[in-house]
């Protein structure tokens, strides 16, 4: 990957994560994300109008993906 910081589009620059923050690209974020059995932020970019949620659950995800 070219230069992570401009390739995220993770909103959350605030999170220690974000590629902006660090010299690793996405690598911290994924890894978190596996180990949580999370979803990166980004990946809910990908679904238009995915209402508004408080976490980043693989079930949430699902949820967003199957009001479509």
């Amino acid at each position: 990957m070219a230069d992570a910081k401009t390739f995220c589009t993770c909103k959350d620059t605030k999170c220690p994560l974000h590629p902006a923050d660090h010299d690793q690209g996405c690598t911290l974020c994924i890894a978190k994300n596996l180990k949580t059995k999370e979803m990166p932020n980004c990946y809910f970019n990908l679904i238009e109008n995915c209402p508004p949620h408080t976490d980043y659950s693989l079930e949430t995800f699902a949820a967003c993906v199957q009001q479509q």
